[in-house]
């Protein structure tokens, strides 16, 4: 066949030719989306040839890799580092658990009230099959007790943080672990003088923040708000 054979004026329009062979979702899509870009071209001339159709249909696979990318599992690992400390975010309010609970308060405290500081043993975790970042996946546990950090999102609400009791092993976590293991990890990303954020890995761009105010919930929340976000580790031992 000849090239000019593949040329056809643009006003004359497109004729439909049944293939004996199924199309699959993709190249169907492909097609209804290019026929739909031809139908709004602006004629420059009255012919369109293989190099305009060749250059829709890229187009289109392209976007369609950009909206639809594979989504592939990652796994975080454990590592053999522990780092047990207090924390207190910038304006020196440290995080308090207060009887049964299922949040922690920030709160200035007095002398003689170090007794209510939560003390924290940060598990550290490597990730294996995710994009390169400089922040570090961590888990944020009640020293002695089986009580962890979880950002959960219950049906028709933002993301919430609330201290969750687990039993299970957590040597591995996968992103797609059906018993919600992911909501357990947070993101540690360092920045100025020692100032820690903590982003949830199953809920991006929210972030564990406190309030100006005293006594007031430790929550999840987006940057977009006035509520603090920066935090330091205070008494750090590793283990």
């Amino acid at each position: 066949m000849c090239v000019q054979s593949l040329r056809c004026a643009a006003h004359e329009g497109i004729r439909l030719e049944m293939w004996p062979q199924q199309l699959k979702m993709k190249q169907a899509v492909h097609v209804i989306v290019a026929l739909h870009r031809m139908k709004h071209l602006k004629p420059r001339s009255s012919e369109f040839g293989e190099d305009e159709l060749l250059d829709m249909l890229m187009e289109d696979v392209i976007d369609a890799r950009r909206v639809s990318p594979e989504s592939t599992t990652v796994l975080y690992q454990k590592t053999n580092q522990v780092i047990n400390c207090s924390v207190c975010d910038q304006f020196k309010k440290t995080l308090i658990h207060s009887g049964s609970s299922p949040h922690l308060q920030a709160v200035t405290l007095k002398a003689g009230e170090s007794n209510y500081k939560v003390r924290f043993s940060m598990s550290l975790y490597m990730s294996v099959g995710s994009r390169p970042n400089t922040s570090q996946p961590v888990c944020l546990g009640i020293s002695k007790s089986n009580l962890y950090l979880a950002c959960t999102k219950p049906d028709g609400m933002s993301p919430q943080l609330v201290l969750q009791e687990v039993t299970a092993p957590l040597n591995t976590i996968s992103s797609k672990d059906a018993s919600g293991l992911e909501s357990l990890l947070f993101l540690r990303s360092e920045s100025g003088v020692s100032v820690n954020s903590f982003e949830s890995v199953k809920y991006p761009g929210w972030f564990i923040s406190t309030a100006f105010e005293e006594r007031r919930s430790v929550e999840m929340d987006s940057k977009q708000s006035t509520r603090v976000f920066g935090f330091n580790l205070l008494e750090q031992t590793l283990s």
